[in-house]
């Protein structure tokens, strides 16, 4: 029997002819996404389901899903889709991730014109017949620098059509290597500098917990005065409130922004503000870049429902179904490790070396490098997968480097990550144990045994006496219980290293009384 697939959003009709031309059973229903009832009551009959954003993927209609195998979006944002209740039922989520890249920069620039010479407001003035030609004075591109928050794949394609317009290009990226900055032609700063001397700032991250309010009051502060400020990535990048305050001031010249924190934006505090140029989250509104994803999605569904290839999945690694058992809780530990890594660093990447030892060295190794990077760049990068951590590696010009070696010690496998920053290197290593838990067994040279829960305290600190003592009475004092507790050291007075498992996320206030006991070099709490 022929899989089925549900298209529950408007989508283009060339998806429709490459599932049929395929062999699949398509049904085509462009409004059933906005009707939650009536999708929750046929979803059970569909093998695949192919979705834009208006369709809301949510725990209830993948509960209903009784046959469901995987979930393609066509586009990059996946917030419509509880990625995490697929993942417990074995559904597969896919995302485009590169089909709208040109439209979005294209839109960006656009927007970088509309606000530099007051476009929307003369546009409106003049078809009001006020010809207020002296009112609206712009202010040339050429010769001015542009910000770039943000350089990879949407961000690169801004900078190198800014540097057509003759502009500068400033690019604060901490991915961004100096080798890729040269080739792309952008000087890369640190945030402050790009502030000081940006003439335009254009936002090209995506959204977490780091990159929340980047361009906030304090940011604001430390601009040019006259600066303009264009959003075309997400909203919640720049702090809204404050930038209204600094467009009445003028200390902001204008901003053009295509996203918001609340969408739709029925409403929002910088409507009305003077030289505010807004559109409604258009980024990939163009013919080519909506036919771009509808093609992609239809094809890597196909692919994965006929064929079982997975192209694309931010919850699947790509695994043949022979090697998976093995595989599946080193991906894990990869992961893992990665995410470790990549929540303790604060500066420039500029190198990644994976050490495969033992048993692990014979496996499928490319997926466990895909998975550590995934994990690596999630803290900063949130929407990256498996499939999409090697190009942004290869496109901020990391080096990654990949050795195997047979094993030298007491445990059967180990995975070693070690990341190459501006200042330092920092490693971390682990292993499989035989009930197929990733354990942690060394970082930064240090032996380790501990398991990596939701909700962690990495402390680094000096061994002397009464720093586990201080560590509990604060921990204990503010109500927070203590799972698990691993230590180690490098020698007896010397460095080491606490790793504490929660029960639940520690309030900001805890987290600074214990970085402020003595003893204490550096406390942060991660997540996994």
């Amino acid at each position: 029997m022929a899989p089925k697939v549900l298209i529950s959003d408007q989508i283009s009709p060339a998806a429709v002819k490459i599932f049929t031309d395929r062999g699949i059973d398509v049904t085509y229903e462009p409004d059933l996404g906005k009707d939650k009832e009536r999708l929750a009551a046929v979803i059970g009959a569909f093998d695949g389901l192919a979705i834009r954003s208006a369709t809301k993927v949510t725990e209830k209609i993948i509960a209903a899903a009784t046959n469901l195998k995987v979930i393609g979006r066509a586009g990059i944002g996946v917030d419509n889709v509880d990625i995490p209740a697929a993942t417990a039922r074995g559904i597969i989520v896919m995302n485009t991730p590169f089909g709208n890249s040109i439209t979005t920069a294209e839109h960006a620039i656009a927007m970088m014109f509309a606000v530099a010479r007051e476009i929307p407001a003369a546009d409106v003035s003049t078809q009001a017949g006020k010809w207020e030609k002296n009112r609206f004075m712009g202010v040339e591109l050429t010769s001015k620098t542009l910000g770039v928050i943000g350089c990879g794949n949407i961000g690169s394609i801004v900078a190198e059509r800014a540097l057509g317009l003759k502009m500068k290009v400033v690019a604060f990226d901490p991915f961004l290597s100096a080798e890729r900055a040269l080739d792309l032609g952008v000087e890369k700063v640190d945030l402050d500098t790009l502030l000081a001397r940006a003439d335009f700032i254009t936002l090209h991250t995506p959204l977490t917990d780091k990159t929340r309010n980047i361009i906030d009051a304090g940011a604001l502060a430390k601009a040019k005065d006259g600066v303009y400020i264009i959003n075309c990535a997400r909203g919640g990048l720049v702090d809204e409130a404050a930038l209204r305050a600094a467009l009445d001031s003028g200390k902001v010249a204008g901003a053009a922004f295509d996203v918001f924190t609340v969408e739709p934006a029925r409403e929002n505090v910088l409507f009305g503000a003077r030289n505010m140029v807004c559109t409604p989250h258009l980024g990939a509104s163009t013919t080519e870049a909506q036919e771009n994803v509808a093609l992609q999605v239809a094809e890597q569904i196909a692919d994965y429902l006929l064929s079982g290839a997975v192209t694309n999945a931010l919850n699947m690694p790509s695994i043949s179904a022979e090697e998976a058992p093995k595989l599946v809780p080193f991906v894990k530990l990869a992961e893992q490790l990665g995410s470790f890594a990549g929540q303790l660093t604060e500066t420039s990447l500029k190198a990644v070396r994976i050490e495969f030892e033992g048993a692990v060295a014979g496996m499928n190794v490319k997926a466990l490098t895909s998975a550590a990077l995934a994990g690596l760049f999630r803290p900063l990068l949130q929407e990256v997968n498996m499939v999409s951590a090697p190009v942004i590696a290869r496109e901020r010009g990391i080096k990654v480097e990949e050795v195997r070696r047979d094993a030298q010690g007491t445990h059967e496998s180990i995975v070693k990550l070690t990341i190459v920053t501006d200042r330092q290197e920092r490693s971390v290593a682990g292993t499989v144990f035989s009930d197929g838990r990733p354990r942690i067994i060394e970082i930064k040279g240090i032996k380790m045994d501990a398991e990596l829960g939701p909700h962690m305290l990495y402390i680094t600190n000096e061994d002397k006496p009464g720093f586990i003592g201080a560590l509990g009475t604060t921990l204990g004092s503010a109500g927070v219980n203590i799972a698990t507790f691993s230590l180690g050291r490098l020698s007896q007075g010397q460095d080491a290293i606490c790793l504490v498992e929660v029960d639940g996320k520690i309030p900001d206030e805890v987290l600074a009384r214990i970085a402020s006991l003595p003893l204490v070099r550096q406390a942060k709490e991660l997540a996994f």
